[in-house]
Formats: structure tokens, C-alpha cells, sequence
């Protein structure tokens, strides 16, 4: 598959969406919705996606114990979500619950994606949770818990990607935020880079949000993006 876009939907109100999509690329076909948005309108957020026939990606990153991570698993697929992210830090028990669960949902249910390390997250903030081993192994023991509890997926910074990629194949979904173009800012994240660095790392899906929603002309940013992966895939 073509790597895809996502539009991070970063923002307080589903009530700017209509005019949001409208003035995106029709192409985009994936939007995440994110834990701002979800708190507060709940699933009812997720309805103008659903209506202008996107795609949704709902970022609540479920980490609880297992009944619970199951049940929102089930609650989501009968939201119509496609992509669910949830931490590998949860555990085994937790996210083969979720992976069960899954399954159970058939063909409405969402791929689910393991965070492994936040991209806002660096060496020291590690050492901070008392984690000692360097941070790209702490990525790649989580991505292989998760994988082996039966996840589809990865999200990681791009900075660890290729070697997921390396290590694990192309099964796995992988799943890249912090993406901003060469002469963006990084914001709050400290692992960021180019979508063409993320196309050549073996991403599936390329998250971005305030590089395109904050920009003067959003759909030529978008565009800009879109052209950049597509540059990097076909070499």
C-alpha cells in the first residue's frame, strides 16, 4: 500500500470541520481524532467524517486494564474507527484483550496501533520513569510485545521506523507522527521529521497536524506534503 496522510485533527470543536475539509485536498481520505476532540463531544465528533466519507483515526491511546481496553475496542468498531491506538505499555494481558476483542468485532473492527514511545519523549524523560536501556531498544521491546499479542500495528517516531521495519518486515503497520516539512517548526515534539525521511523509513501512514491546519493556505500545504511522499516513494 501507498503511504497515506493523516490530518491530525488537533482542535477544540467539531464545528469546524465541514469548512476544514472543504478547504483540504479531496484526496485525503485519513483524519485523527485525538483526545482533545474526543473529551469534548465523545463519539458525535467522529459524525462529519463519517459523513463527508473520510476515514477516522481515534487517538485515545487506551492503556487500562484488560476488560476495560476490550470493551472500548468493541465500543469503537461500533463507531465506524479504522485506526485505534492504544500503549504497548499496557501490557501483554491488556493488549491481547484488545487484539481478542478485535477480532471478535469482524470486519468493522479498527486496526489497532501500539504507541511504544511518545515522540514528546526523549533519553531523559526516560531516565525520569526509571527507564535505563536507550531508547530506541525500549521502542523495539515494546513493538515486539505488541506484535506478538497480536496488534496490527506501530506507532514510532521516524527516528525508529527503519529499524522496525528492518526487524519486524512489512507486515506491521507503521505509524508515524511528528512529521513537519524541512523548514518546519517541532513544537512540542523532540523526534521530528521530514515526510520524505518517514516515506523512505517504510511508514504506512504520515500524521500531521499544525504544519497543515495552522498554515496560511492548508490544502497548498497539504499538497505540498502529499508531493513530497509521493517523491520519496518512487524512488
Amino acid at each position: 500500500m501507498s503511504p497515506r496522510l493523516v490530518v491530525a485533527l488537533d482542535i477544540p470543536s467539531s464545528r469546524s470541520l465541514p469548512a476544514l475539509l472543504q478547504g483540504l485536498p479531496p484526496a485525503l481520505e485519513w483524519f485523527k481524532v485525538g483526545l482533545e476532540l474526543f473529551a469534548a463531544e465523545g463519539p458525535r465528533a467522529l459524525a462529519p467524517l463519517r459523513e463527508a466519507g473520510k476515514r477516522v483515526f481515534l487517538d485515545l491511546k487506551l492503556h487500562d486494564i484488560p476488560r476495560t481496553v476490550a470493551r472500548a475496542v468493541d465500543a469503537c468498531a461500533r463507531h465506524g474507527v479504522g485506526l485505534l491506538t492504544l500503549h504497548a505499555a499496557g501490557g501483554r494481558a491488556m493488549l491481547e484483550a484488545a487484539a481478542r476483542a478485535a477480532r471478535e468485532a469482524g470486519p468493522r473492527a479498527p486496526k489497532l496501533i501500539a504507541v511504544t514511545t511518545l515522540t514528546s519523549l526523549d533519553a531523559g524523560d526516560l531516565a525520569d520513569l526509571g527507564i535505563v536501556r536507550a531508547l530506541s531498544d525500549q521502542a523495539e521491546a515494546l513493538a515486539h510485545l505488541a506484535l506478538e499479542a497480536g496488534i496490527d500495528g506501530l506507532v514510532t517516531s521516524v527516528h525508529e521506523a527503519a529499524a522496525l521495519r528492518r526487524r519486524f518486515g512489512p507486515k506491521p503497520l507503521l505509524v508515524t507522527p511528528g512529521i513537519r516539512p524541512a523548514d518546519g517548526a517541532a513544537d512540542d515534539q523532540k523526534r521530528v521529521d521530514t515526510p520524505a525521511r518517514a516515506v523512505r523509513a517504510g511508514a504506512d501512514f504520515l500524521v500531521v497536524g499544525r504544519p497543515i491546519l495552522e498554515a496560511s493556505d492548508p490544502r497548498a500545504a497539504a499538497e505540498a506534503i502529499l508531493a513530497d511522499m509521493r517523491s520519496a516513494a518512487a524512488r
